[in-house]
């Protein structure tokens, strides 16, 4: 079922889901699988990586995740494993839009919801001068409602967090249409593979995506809704770096999605992410689905029950 096209408005499905929050977790993430994915979730005994990802919304509650997936909080837990040089620089963070002196501003940065995800929480300013000041305002206030909204996928990571506005400098590669940024998937401390999205800029469904190995090299698999990547990237010469701050930034975590930028061989922190896609994605082919799932070892952790 495309529930997307039933229902085309995001905003109408978030509220659609708002509505629902009465509803346990556990059933409705039962809910959810079904819908999106086609079939039943499993969660006592999960073999694959989606259904792994439920159980660990449901089940690992471990606090730090909270400050990790904050984009303010997280410079804090990058700076303490020793890597502040890979953070990006910051031009501020700000509760409400009407703290925020543009004048001060250089002629381009980037404004983010700091607990966003995706195009609808990001505002590219290239020039400053270009930029209607009232609208972005407006945006940014819609970042900032529901602040004890129950996440829509159930990550309770995010629930009662606030959100808040912040300001970073933005990041351009030479010779690029976009900025792609170096997705590794880790598993206790240990990164599996790689996943890389091109020519996506904001709109995921114009890009390309393929998995890479910890060689760099292109694997036989992708998501459905993407293209795939025919064409292996060029690997940066500092990757070996890059896999280094993949491990260590991961160690703390059964499962973490660290997400690096590398722009003319500078490495670039972007985000730590614990449910890819909500754990809501279809590989093609779908075995990758159970390759991933045998990396992320659960069976050592003890349910932790809200």
């Amino acid at each position: 079922m495309d529930y997307k096209k039933i229902v085309k408005s995001r905003k109408l499905r978030i509220k659609i889901l708002d509505f629902l929050s009465f509803i346990p977790d556990k059933m409705m993430l039962k809910i959810q699988y079904r819908i999106k994915m086609g079939r039943k979730l499993n969660l006592k005994n999960p073999q694959r990586y989606t259904e792994k990802l439920q159980w660990y919304k449901l089940y690992y509650k471990n606090p730090a995740m909270k400050s990790c997936v904050d984009k303010y909080e997280v410079r804090k837990y990058v700076t303490e494993k020793g890597y502040s040089r890979i953070l990006n620089e910051l031009y501020g963070i700000y509760n409400s839009p009407e703290e925020i002196d543009f004048e001060k501003l250089p002629n381009s940065f980037v404004i983010k919801d700091t607990l966003g995800g995706g195009g609808n929480s990001v505002i590219l300013v290239k020039d400053k001068l270009k930029l209607d000041i009232e609208e972005t305002k407006k945006q940014m206030n819609a970042w900032l409602k529901d602040v004890s909204r129950k996440s829509p996928g159930r990550e309770w990571i995010y629930d009662n967090q606030k959100h808040r506005i912040i300001i970073e400098k933005l990041l351009i590669a030479e010779n690029k249409e976009d900025l792609p940024d170096y997705k590794f998937f880790c598993f206790n401390g240990k990164p599996y593979c790689i996943y890389m999205m091109e020519n996506y800029t904001l709109h995921h469904e114009k890009g390309v995506l393929g998995f890479l190995d910890t060689d760099f090299k292109l694997l036989p698999y992708y998501r459905e809704d993407f293209k795939a990547m025919r064409n292996s990237p060029q690997k940066p010469e500092n990757f070996e770096e890059m896999l280094k701050i993949a491990k260590i930034l991961s160690k703390d975590f059964p499962h973490v999605r660290v997400d690096l930028y590398n722009i003319n061989g500078k490495i670039v922190f972007g985000e730590l992410t614990f449910f890819n896609a909500s754990g809501y994605m279809k590989f093609k082919p779908d075995e990758f689905d159970f390759i991933l799932g045998r990396k992320f070892e659960l069976k050592s952790y003890k349910k932790v029950e809200k």
